[in-house]
């Protein structure tokens, strides 16, 4: 199999379009992941929910957002990345570039849009097939990225 399109998906906590955690595929098929730290200026919220992780575990392992959006940068420059859910991962990446003052580098696009052939709901019904089948979690951006790159692989094969 040739290079693999570029999947990408973010974690978010409840309710906004906070950052938590962030996964995409390299053209080889490795997933790079890594939590986010939060910035300061995004903690202003007493009420803030950071889904499954706590702000000290985010702090701990998470890398700063600034490192991350270098680290895509040097993956994907001027590249469409495919998505699963692309207003949600749009507006958590968004807030990446915007907080941080970075012009938008990548665009992107849903990861059905690769497969014209499918019916309309198809690859939704694959991917949420695959889960399953998996064990994996859908609103783990590891997992997100990791079912994507089985599902180009099966769908790809099939051809």
């Amino acid at each position: 199999m040739s290079d693999f399109p570029g999947f990408i998906a973010v974690e978010t906590g409840e309710d906004d379009a906070l950052p938590l955690a962030i996964a995409w595929a390299l053209p080889d098929g490795q997933i790079k992941h890594t939590l986010i730290q939060p910035d300061d200026d995004w903690l202003d919220d007493e009420l803030l929910k950071l889904g499954d992780y706590s702000l000290e575990e985010l702090r701990t392992f998470g890398v700063s957002p600034l490192d991350v959006l270098r680290e895509l940068e040097g993956d994907y420059y001027s590249t469409t990345l495919y998505t699963a859910g692309v207003s949600d991962d749009e507006a958590a990446l968004s807030r990446l570039f915007d907080d941080f003052g970075v012009d938008p580098f990548v665009e992107l696009a849903p990861a059905e849009s690769l497969y014209p052939d499918m019916a309309g709901g198809d690859w939704a019904r694959a991917r949420n097939d695959l889960f399953g089948e998996l064990g994996l979690e859908p609103l783990r951006p590891e997992h997100e990225v990791q079912v994507m790159l089985y599902l180009h692989q099966r769908l790809s094969e099939a051809e």
